[in-house]
């Protein structure tokens, strides 16, 4: 979750849409309790940000849930990010990544 200026919320969704291959479009724009979040300034995981009354709440996906999974499947190894320090990359954003076979 993000808050964001309310004359942004567009702009910040058409930026972000343009990257699925990152976080993609917020799959929730507005209220945190139609998406079963009684109080954003306790998240499961990270730090509360403040949300000013001029701000709308945006939510994208995120690799805090694989996360999750993860402690509970305890692989023997795993690349990921912590919460607001994502993964960086020498490969550019404005192309796909393939698959290698």
């Amino acid at each position: 979750m993000r808050p964001i200026p309310k004359a942004q919320v567009q702009l910040a969704s058409d930026l972000s849409a343009r990257y699925p291959y990152a976080h993609g479009s917020p799959i929730h724009i507005g209220s945190p309790e139609d998406i079963g979040i009684t109080d954003p300034s306790r998240p499961d995981y990270g730090e509360p940000v403040a949300i000013y009354q001029d701000e709308v709440t945006m939510f994208w996906a995120c690799g805090v849930t694989p996360q999750a999974v993860a402690l509970a499947a305890r692989p023997d190894f795993m690349i990921t990010h912590e919460p607001g320090i994502m993964f960086l990359t020498d490969l550019p954003r404005d192309r796909p990544v393939q698959a290698e076979n």
